[in-house]
């Protein structure tokens, strides 16, 4: 029996609903008047797409005034192609007056080109596959007209590797080839090295063939991994149910939630996904804000590697293909498990027709372990409490990569973020008895080149009012002195208050344990400290590629670890709104103004990662990495916010040895 089933529900929220609060997504009806009045006003021909069309945020100032009930703007934005021409166009539609208020022509020489559609992604490879020079260059690697009609083209981003006249102003892609026999193959297993195809999307045909002329063979194994080529499953696993008998602990009104102190608004849009708005703490008898907004707002996933097939693989996955039109369908029992709340989300395709993604957001409660404990053996006082956690995620696949975004809020004040990297590794082919330059092997026919892969969380903060700043602190060993450290156990803790963004660009570093802060210098606690959140980053490699590579101008934001910028509207990706095929935009170039940044309105953008050296256990399907940070109180309790959590033992939990079933009072009090 599938007890997730049971106790799952579906939101009160409707896409036809009207909007009850400034930050709400688009709803269905309002999608549907944006993208018609376009095609209305502006006279749109069936080649006219559009890469996006979601909410235009309204300024900070409006949504903080905002009552319930009151009357708020209403805006969408939208992008719009015309592949006929190539022009492009940015457009504001004001929902509340049904007009266009801005149609604006943009020059992708100088922007870059809005994000890849899934119309392209599907015409990349019917082009590729047709095209008489690509056919002939396969043929040449000992396949035949049968392996063409299975083969497998991986859709790229071209990327930007300088101005080239014969790319300038195009729209362009880039197609790898696998070898399938059948459609479920794992075409991954049999990667067709040595040549890349250049397509023109609007042009619909193939420009340029890239062949190393090598005609590295094959491989010829397959590593599929659906059921029915899987071994038998291990048949030992018992049933582990998750229950919730009397429904869960959240509450949940349109696009707010409440849970365990907690009052946040759910938000989301092609680009970025999930947007957690207005995140407060109820703290007796004040609902204290800690931030405005949190994204993860961009993503770059850089190869080291010189072949054909990989060195101008870097891919931008939010600002490229959008993270948030890439949802997966959560599954009921399998991606969400317990008594769950799904949100679906109203979106749009390419045609600018809107539709509904269902089950793309998952929200439950989930049990963490220890949230606090002590046994005072003098007394005999035991107390325990076990912590639990909200969980609000959402799953996407991009190309061969699935990645998870979780974020996580506690009982105890903390916030955390963690991203799964799961999926297929991009892979190459290798002349037998060759060991690979760049990469790990996974078989012995083919090895995955190495890559990093980067993630920039945008948090604009708000802690305990608008006015924040940005403190680090390291930890260095002090000389012996007979005065103050005689006996050689004091260390340093030395502390800074950063005043402009350059300053503030800054990496990691485990050796003096270095960590942020944020703070509020006007909100002063109890004891005379300015209340504050603890940034706890991983210490993993920055971008690694020289800083002088187009990947590195590119994706400038992997740079560092920490970012902290004033806050301005027009700057919400680490890597500008148009990555795809720019030269380079973004944090780097933000912070060139090096404005002030001390007790101001900031956004902090943490950059946090993993380095991919790839291996067998990667393969057919890499098991989940994991990365991320947490943000913990520090300074902004009174104590520990967690101690009125109850003494609740759980009742279904039971002894193995004994068959001793818990039931009755808690356990976990004296």
């Amino acid at each position: 029996m599938n007890h997730a089933l049971e106790t799952s529900y579906k939101p009160e929220t409707s896409p036809g609903v009207k909007a009850s609060h400034p930050l709400d997504p688009l709803t269905m009806e309002e999608i549907a008047t944006a993208s018609d009045l376009l095609r209305r006003e502006k006279g749109l021909g069936a080649e006219c797409r559009f890469p996006y069309v979601q909410l235009e945020e309204p300024t900070k100032a409006e949504v903080l005034a905002f009552e319930e009930g009151q009357s708020f703007s209403r805006r969408a934005f939208a992008v719009v192609l015309d592949k006929a021409s190539g022009a492009i166009h940015e457009a504001m539609i004001d929902l509340n007056s049904n007009t266009i208020t801005r149609w604006e022509q943009i020059d992708p020489e100088v922007t870059g080109q809005p994000a890849i559609m899934m119309e392209e992604f599907f015409t990349c490879v019917d082009i590729v596959q047709a095209d008489p020079g690509f056919i002939e260059a396969v043929k040449r690697r000992g396949l035949t007209d049968k392996d063409i009609e299975t083969i497998q083209i991986d859709p790229w981003s071209f990327g930007y590797f300088g101005d080239d006249e014969k790319y300038r102003g195009r729209r362009l892609m880039r197609g790898v080839a696998f070898v399938r026999d059948d459609i479920v193959d794992n075409g991954y297993a049999r990667p067709i090295d040595g040549l890349v195809a250049i397509i023109d999307l609007n042009e619909g045909k193939v420009i340029e063939l890239l062949d190393d002329g090598q005609n590295i063979p094959v491989p010829k194994t397959k590593h599929n991994y659906d059921t029915p080529s899987l071994a038998k499953p291990r048949d030992d696993l018992k049933p582990l149910q998750i229950t919730q008998p009397e429904g869960v602990s959240f509450t949940v009104d349109g696009w707010k939630v409440n849970w365990q102190k907690w009052q946040f608004r759910l938000g989301y849009n092609p680009r970025e996904g999930l947007v957690l708005n207005q995140l407060s703490y109820q703290d007796g008898d004040r609902l204290r804000p800690i931030i405005y907004r949190a994204s993860i707002n961009d993503m770059a996933v850089p190869y080291s590697d010189t072949s054909l097939n990989h060195y101008w693989k870097c891919a931008f996955d939010g600002g490229e293909y959008g993270l948030g039109r890439l949802a997966n369908q959560l599954e009921l029992g399998c991606d969400c498990l317990g008594a769950i709340r799904y949100f679906d989300i109203p979106t749009v395709d390419d045609n600018g027709v809107p539709f509904l993604m269902k089950n793309a957001v998952c929200m439950h409660e989930e049990d963490y372990g220890t949230l606090w404990k002590h046994y005072e053996f003098r007394s005999e006082t035991y107390e325990m409490r076990r912590s639990r956690r909200l969980v609000i995620s959402f799953f996407c696949t991009v190309g061969n990569y699935d990645y998870g975004f979780y974020w996580y809020l506690y009982q105890d004040g903390t916030i955390q973020q963690e991203t799964k990297l799961t999926g297929i590794i991009q892979t190459g082919a290798l002349v037998p008895g060759e060991k690979p330059k760049f990469g790990g092997m996974v078989t012995p026919e083919i090895y995955g080149p190495t890559h990093q892969h980067f993630f920039s969380a945008r948090l604009h903060m708000m802690l305990d009012g608008e006015n924040n700043s940005v403190v680090e602190t390291n930890f260095t060993p002090r000389e012996m002195d007979k005065e103050e450290n005689p006996w050689g156990n004091v260390f340093n803790t030395e502390t800074t208050v950063f005043k402009t963004e350059l300053e503030a660009a800054r990496e990691a570093n485990g050796q003096t344990g270095r960590f942020w802060k944020i703070i509020n210098p006007n909100s002063i606690n109890a004891v005379g400290n300015p209340t504050g959140y603890k940034l706890v980053a991983e210490h993993n490699p920055v971008m690694l590629a020289h800083e002088k590579s187009y990947v590195a101008q590119r994706a400038g934001f992997a740079k560092k670890h920490l970012w902290v910028t004033p806050y301005d509207p027009a700057e919400m990706n680490a890597s500008g709104f148009y990555p795809n095929q720019n030269k380079g935009e973004g944090l780097p170039y933000y912070v060139q103004k090096d404005r002030p940044i001390e007790n101001t309105d900031i956004v902090v953008w943490h950059t946090f990662g993993h380095t991919h050296v790839c291996k067998p256990e990667d393969f057919p399907i890499m098991p989940v990495e994991y990365v991320g940070f947490t943000l913990k109180p520090n300074n902004f309790f009174m104590g520990n916010a967690a101690m009125d959590v109850p003494a609740e033992g759980n009742n279904h939990s039971v002894d193995t040895v004994t068959g001793t079933v818990k039931s009755g009072s808690s356990c976990c009090s004296s």
